[in-house]
Parts: C-alpha cells; sequence; structure tokens
C-alpha cells in the first residue's frame, strides 16, 4: 500500500510553529515580521498563489506588504521599489513572483534584492551558499521536498536520486540539496535518452517539468518515492478546470512506495518554507 506524503497537515504543523515563535518574540524584537511579494500584471495562476502566500502570512503573523504592478510596469519603477523595500526596515523578505510579462528581465530583477531578504532563495549569493554546503537561504520548492522527505523519516543516503527537470527554481537547487544529503543524484530533462531506463533506476524519483501526467507507473522502481512538484492546469472530460501533476497518481500510487499528490504535496511546503526563511530572517535580527 502507497503510503501518501500529505504536505498540506505538514505545511500546517509548520505554520503553526512558526505562529507560536513569532508570538514569543514579537515583544523582543518590537515588530511582527515582514513579507514583499511583488507581482505584475494579472497572470491568473499567480494571483492564486499570491493570495495563499498572504494568506499563510496572516496565519503565522507575517505583515503582507503585497503590492500589485499593471502589466505595462517597467524594469526601472520595478527596480526602484525593490531598492526601496531593501532599505526598509519592517521588511524582513522580498519575493518577486514569476513568471513576469516578457518586456521584463527576472534575473537582473532577482539581484536586485538585498540577498539577505531574498527569501526565495535565488540570489546568486544564496545559490552559491548552497553550492559551497554553507548555511544561507534555501530555494522553497527544493527545500520544501526535503522538509517533507525528513518529515517521514526517509533515508537519502546512498540512494538513487533522480531530479527530472534541470531549472534554477527547483531542478538544479534540488540536485544540491540530495548530494548534500549524500544521495547519488541524476538529472535529467527535455533532451535526455531513454528517460524511463533512467527514472525506473530511482530510489527516489524528484519531477519538476511542467508536463501533466508524463511520469506512468512504467517508468517507476516499485518501492520508489515520487516526489511530484509539476503544478498543471488541464480540462477534464466534463469540461471544468483542474490541477494536476507530472505524475500519473492512481497508477504510480499502484506502484511507489510514497508518493506526493497535486495539489496538496509540494505546494504547500513552498509556502511553508517561505514563511520559515522570512521568520529566520526576522529571527537573526535578535540572535
Amino acid at each position: 500500500m502507497t503510503n501518501k506524503l500529505d504536505g498540506k497537515a505538514l505545511g500546517k504543523k509548520i505554520k503553526a510553529e512558526l505562529q507560536h515563535k513569532v508570538r514569543s518574540l514579537q515583544i523582543k524584537i518590537g515588530r511582527p515580521p515582514g513579507l514583499a511579494v511583488l507581482m505584475v500584471g494579472d497572470n491568473p495562476a499567480s494571483g492564486v498563489y499570491v493570495r495563499n502566500k498572504e494568506k499563510a502570512c496572516r496565519e503565522v503573523g507575517i505583515i503582507s506588504f503585497g503590492k500589485h504592478f499593471p502589466t505595462q510596469t517597467s524594469q526601472a519603477e520595478l527596480t526602484q521599489v525593490i531598492q526601496k523595500l531593501n532599505q526598509d526596515p519592517q521588511v524582513d523578505g522580498i519575493l518577486l513572483q514569476l513568471p513576469l510579462p516578457k518586456h521584463l528581465d527576472p534575473t537582473s530583477l532577482l539581484y536586485q534584492i538585498d540577498p539577505s531578504k531574498d527569501v526565495d532563495g535565488l540570489h546568486p549569493m544564496n545559490l552559491g551558499q548552497l553550492l559551497r554546503g554553507e548555511k544561507g537561504l534555501r530555494s522553497c520548492t527544493p527545500a520544501g521536498v526535503m522538509r517533507l522527505l525528513q518529515e517521514y523519516n526517509i533515508e537519502l543516503q546512498g540512494k538513487q536520486a533522480v531530479v527530472l527537470g534541470r531549472s534554477i527554481l527547483v531542478g538544479k537547487p534540488m540536485a544540491l540539496m540530495l548530494l548534500e544529503a549524500h544521495s547519488t543524484v541524476t538529472i535529467a530533462h527535455s533532451r535526455s535518452h531513454n528517460l524511463e531506463a533512467i527514472t525506473k533506476n530511482a530510489d527516489i524519483l524528484i519531477t519538476a517539468v511542467g508536463r501533466p501526467k508524463i511520469i506512468t507507473a512504467e517508468m517507476v522502481k516499485p518501492g520508489a518515492v515520487v516526489i511530484d512538484v509539476g503544478i498543471n492546469r488541464v480540462i477534464d472530460e466534463a469540461g471544468n478546470n483542474k490541477l494536476v501533476g507530472d505524475v500519473q497518481f492512481h497508477s504510480v500510487a499502484q506502484v511507489a512506495g510514497y508518493i506526493t499528490p497535486v495539489p496538496g504535496g509540494i505546494g504547500p511546503m513552498t509556502v511553508a518554507m517561505l514563511l520559515q526563511n522570512t521568520v529566520k530572517r526576522w529571527n537573526s535580527l535578535v540572535e
């Protein structure tokens, strides 16, 4: 019987712990933690994510400095906003919601964020600290995967781990975190030959490619741990809009030892790690 890795339940547990921490330290620090989420344009998925993050902030006791900009906002305007937030003592974390409209350069804007306030863990300095195995703010989604594996006492040392996807958001930092945990890591991607042979060898399979149900039961080693980071919007047979992952959940669940659902798996863990990074930076002011 496959065990479901319940990111939703663990996310609630982490939020409760953070809420207690914020309440206990707020008098000492003199203010609550603050998070600024910057969103540009009207991407529906981004709008949902931002609302979820703002709701989670309220639950924990983090003040949300959310800013929603029109699609035509310029690079210079956003750069100026980020620089002001860098200097704002009430703001502990800054997150730039991706994707951005095509006329904007996300890399340049991410570089503008003060690395100590980069709670998404995407600044080159924070990624460099991950590469070197040093302490720092970690990318939220892969950090959420690691925390979920830890919660369920899943052994990583010496295991064959396959990461499907090589983005700077998930794939690359995910591989580094697994290496740090002493796994033997393979990164596969859209140009990998004989993908089924690669994934079938994985004790731990993490997929983050954004292609609906690309992973079938035939591609999974019996008893493997399957982590589905993919979030895809599809229209079902009844014409309803629904979220699915990269994994054919019901068939793969018959083969895997552990599996994450979509939704309710890694999504809540990403938000929980964002909140944790924000509180960690806020707490560092008195450590």
